[in-house]
């Protein structure tokens, strides 16, 4: 068993953990769900597991909805935020579903039950300006032609950290101006690649080192680079170009989804560029153009001009 797993408090091989671990092995053989996904569904089964051992409960068919009401409040109460406590919820029902398929559940104890109300912040974006000085620097070093090549490329496709980190050169191709990544839920998505992305990844290529299956951007040792790293590199540059916000490398994709939804008005196809199996996931950026389109009218409309004179004059 993995040290995870004894970490996570699932080392018992009584019939509590037995069915966790088989529902943990389903997710990912059959669903290919990534070792982070993996790793939040265990350390939340693994709250679920303890709560049951405590009751004591030794099969799952003898846990009642009351009695999950009682666990989600109890780890409300303990802190845990509400964000966490949804994806609590969200998991036991997932496992509950699970057992129910199995025929070891006759129905889910989860059922009904709402985590507390969560406030959803938006994302933090850098305007289009603040994104062209980001990517505007100077390629000093074999470093800075990566970087430069990586970034315009996360801006450009609106890709995510692990899918930049996973490319090989097999998945691109640049006369035609695509990408190919494979996402989330192991399900592959192409992707156009703008102008100044296939600009720096054109000189990237020139600069050696890319056969089919290497990888586009490498780390010191020649193997992908860290998904780390990817962040030191992003947060020295925006210094270096003076951004004085905090940038990481999640806010390309929400700048590329922003500008791309502020420009085209298309939620659907933005949907699709970001890999959303759910539009409403996306529609978060719909209030993102909402706040952009308030600026644009405190600033320039008539009548908000007024209000603004009218308020700083009281």
């Amino acid at each position: 068993m993995s040290t995870a797993s004894r970490h996570d408090g699932l080392e018992s091989r009584d019939a509590l953990s037995a069915d966790v671990l088989g529902f943990l092995e389903r997710l990912r053989v059959e669903r290919g769900c990534s070792p982070n996904t993996l790793s939040s569904y265990r350390r939340d089964l693994a709250r679920l597991t303890g709560y049951a051992r405590a009751l004591p409960i030794t099969a799952w068919k003898a846990l009642d909805n009351h009695q999950m009401r009682a666990f989600l409040a109890a780890e409300h109460r303990r802190g845990l935020s509400p964000n966490s406590v949804q994806r609590l919820l969200s998991s036991c029902r997932g496992f509950f579903l699970h057992l129910i398929r199995e025929g070891r559940l006759d129905a889910s104890p989860a059922a009904g039950l709402r985590a507390p109300r969560v406030v959803r912040k938006l994302p933090q974006v850098l305007d289009v300006d603040e994104m062209a000085r980001l990517l505007d620097f100077e390629v000093l070093t074999p470093e800075d032609l990566r970087d430069k090549a990586m970034f315009e490329l996360m801006y450009s496709s609106a890709l995510r950290l692990a899918e930049v980190c996973g490319l090989c050169w097999r998945d691109l191709d640049l006369d035609e101006g695509m990408v190919r990544v494979l996402g989330k839920g192991a399900k592959d998505r192409d992707i156009p690649v703008g102008r100044y992305a296939r600009k720096a990844l054109l000189a990237l290529r020139a600069a050696g080192g890319a056969g089919p299956d290497q990888p586009v951007f490498k780390g010191r040792n020649g193997a992908a680079i860290a998904r780390a790293s990817v962040g030191l590199r992003l947060k020295a540059i925006a210094q270096r170009q003076g951004i004085d916000k905090r940038v990481h490398p999640h806010m390309l994709r929400h700048a590329s989804a922003s500008h791309t939804l502020e420009s085209s008005q298309d939620l659907r196809g933005v949907q699709e560029l970001l890999g959303h199996a759910d539009i409403s996931t996306t529609q978060i950026y719909t209030h993102l153009d909402f706040q952009h389109l308030a600026r644009v009218y405190d600033a320039a409309h008539p009548r908000a001009r007024r209000r603004n004179q009218t308020d700083s004059g009281s």
